[in-house]
């Protein structure tokens, strides 16, 4: 029997850590806040895995081989039977089996529980069967959450949703206290120098190779700027490709005599290392490549620090770096990068300001602050689905 008046039972479908992946990340973030918050028993996750071997803690209530069409069914068979109050589906593209992800539909199909769909990628210019997908989910679940204000209107005009279905919501940020900037460049070696950071899984898409050669012309005027990019090649690229793009870079470096003004740091970062990079950076830096990419994880991580960030004017950088919050260079263009970076060292009150209204912004991004509303929202599908079902009857 399902809980009424007591504790709600919630649980997670996405990746899991100790997967290395953004949405296990965003997945176990969430999940921590609820473990502490009033009228939610401790969520759980139903863990999708690919070829790799996992070793999970008990918070994974059960695993789906991404590529076993049956496993899907027999979960939703298990969550039927169960005293689960809502499912939270993260969806990403690549993350479930079937073409672009569509063994997602049989599964929902045949739920008898409501879910809520939280959507990491919304394409402005889909396949028929990705279209497909998003429309079916959205058609079926209580709710559907995005985390661009951008992509309302897509979801909308693209996808044929009720605007009255989908909710925008931050991308979450951890909290985690540190030492101020300047101890922590003391702490890591880099006292007296300014820092340029990038963080995050490499990939070719992040376009890294253009901040490099920016870096000819800065230090040329600024002989202390260090930039650091921090991160492990993504896991898929590496399993495909290799360090083939990793190399690429450092022979930029080597290329361009900056031996001494960028370094990478080849490694899956912790969370306190992910904040602790962002702290003592003096600007953040996305120069992806993707003009469509409406939501960054690293971007959103960087405005909940309050960081100067100079970006390219992808969908989400522009809405988040808005009204003073940040600089747009040009895509692929390495002199409107240097030139953004320029103009910041030379204009620390410019910083200064950009500083403040980042972080006003940032502070209502703290997961913290995001985990209260989607709890609202749980409780109110949750009691929703409950009236219905009684009305039913």
């Amino acid at each position: 029997m399902k809980s009424t008046l007591s504790n709600r039972n919630i649980v997670f479908m996405s990746t899991s850590l100790p997967r290395e992946c953004g949405i296990a990340t965003f997945t176990q973030d969430l999940l921590d806040q609820f473990e502490h918050m009033r009228g939610f028993n401790k969520p759980r996750i139903i863990a999708i895995n690919n070829n790799e071997t996992y070793h999970y803690g008990d918070q994974v209530w059960r695993e789906i081989d991404q590529h076993k069409l049956s496993d899907y069914i027999d979960t939703a068979d298990l969550l039927n039977k169960s005293n689960m109050d809502l499912l939270v589906i993260q969806h990403e593209f690549g993350i479930y089996g079937g073409e672009s992800g569509e063994y997602l539909i049989p599964f929902v199909e045949k739920l008898n529980i409501p879910f809520i769909v939280i959507f990491h990628t919304v394409l402005t210019k889909p396949s028929l069967k990705q279209q497909q997908i998003i429309t079916r989910l959205a058609e079926l679940s209580v709710k559907v959450v995005t985390m661009a204000q951008s992509t309302v209107n897509d979801l909308i005009s693209i996808y044929g949703i009720e605007s009255k279905k989908i909710s925008f919501i931050h991308h979450g940020v951890p909290y985690v206290k540190t030492e101020s900037r300047s101890k922590l460049k003391e702490q890591y070696g880099f006292a007296n120098r300014k820092i340029l950071s990038t963080f995050g899984f490499l990939s070719p898409g992040k376009g890294i190779e253009y901040s490099i050669e920016a870096m000819q012309g800065v230090v040329e005027q600024h002989p202390d700027c260090l930039y650091i990019i921090w991160g492990k090649t993504h896991p898929v690229v590496k399993q495909e490709t290799g360090e083939v793009y990793r190399q690429k870079l450092m022979d930029l470096v080597k290329e361009f005599n900056l031996e001494h003004n960028v370094i990478f740091v080849d490694k899956l970062l912790t969370q306190e290392e992910v904040i602790q990079s962002l702290v003592m950076s003096d600007i953040y830096m996305t120069p992806y490549l993707g003009k469509d990419q409406a939501v960054s994880g690293t971007l959103a991580y960087g405005v909940g620090y309050g960081r100067v960030i100079v970006s390219t004017p992808y969908r989400y950088a522009e809405e988040m770096l808005a009204e003073g919050r940040g600089l747009l260079a040009n895509f692929r263009d390495s002199a409107s990068l240097e030139a953004c970076i320029l103009q910041l060292l030379d204009s620390p009150d410019l910083v200064i300001e950009m500083e403040h209204r980042t972080l006003e912004l940032g502070k209502t991004m703290l997961w913290s602050e995001i985990a209260k509303t989607y709890a609202a929202m749980f409780q109110e599908k949750i009691a929703s689905s409950e009236l219905a079902n009684r009305s039913v009857v």
